[in-house]
């Protein structure tokens, strides 16, 4: 047998994905949550990879060079910015839904690229607040999708506000299911590349029509997805979706 076919495949070292806020070269004292999480979950041995990220969209990799009862302790090479960001900066304007449907929004959303949720009280929303609770585990569902997907930002989840207060940087885009234009045909376009911009989807109940109206008023653009009508927790993340994928096309 062919010695070069006998050699058994390489090994791939898998690498721990850490959040350190405050991230620099050299060594680096993990305690709390992180600390815990790579120590006593993990149960990482000093050698293992890492690859620190500080939410804001640098990394450095590295490695675990000490473990004790009183943390983690890793050498780090010097921050860099993130090859894996999308270029295109999209904030998710999505209104209060139901159950922990905003859940799955953020965790989807965030893998997808954006940037930023907002969240909003609409009209029709059954849904008129949201607990610190409820806005500090989106947080956290932004924070671990940032993780698992490879991510150096973790996208802020930011305290509902009314609609008619929505304000944004570059474009808007409204997905209206009566709307004239269409998304295919937004898509066709250039200009909405150059960004930023903001996607805003309503509530189970759709926009009022008024609301739809002002927000056109005020520059944004209203679009439909074609025959089919989303629902609320999809149209978000189908959006963003469309806009950020076409964008790295």
């Amino acid at each position: 047998m062919d010695a070069a076919r006998a050699r058994p495949p390489a090994v791939r070292r898998r690498v721990h994905r850490v959040l350190v806020p405050r991230l620099e070269g050299g060594s680096v004292a993990l305690r709390g949550p992180e600390a815990h999480h790579l120590r006593d979950v993990l149960r990482v041995k000093p050698g293992a990879v890492v690859e620190a990220f500080d939410g804001a969209g640098r990394v450095a990799p590295g490695q675990v060079a000490a473990v004790d009862r009183d943390g983690v302790t890793l050498a780090l090479e010097e921050p860099r910015a993130s090859a894996v960001e999308a270029g295109l900066a999209v904030t998710v304007a999505v209104a209060l839904l139901k159950g922990d449907k905003l859940s799955d929004v953020v965790r989807q959303g965030t893998e997808l690229g954006a940037r930023r949720f907002q969240l909003l009280v609409t009209r029709h929303a059954d849904a008129t607040s949201l607990s610190p609770a409820r806005l500090q585990r989106l947080r956290r569902v932004a924070e671990e999708a940032a993780r698992q997907s490879g991510r150096a930002i973790v996208p802020d989840v930011t305290e509902p506000l009314p609609l008619a207060e929505l304000t944004w940087e570059g474009g808007a885009i409204v997905a209206e299911p009566e709307a004239d234009g269409t998304l295919a045909a937004l898509l066709a376009e250039g200009a909405w590349r150059a960004g930023p911009l903001t996607t805003v989807t309503g509530p189970e109940g759709g926009f009022a029509p008024d609301e739809v109206e002002a927000l056109v008023a005020r520059g944004a653009r209203a679009v439909r997805f074609g025959p089919r009508v989303l629902r609320a927790e999809t149209a978000p993340v189908a959006l963003a979706a469309a806009l950020l994928l076409s964008a790295e096309a």
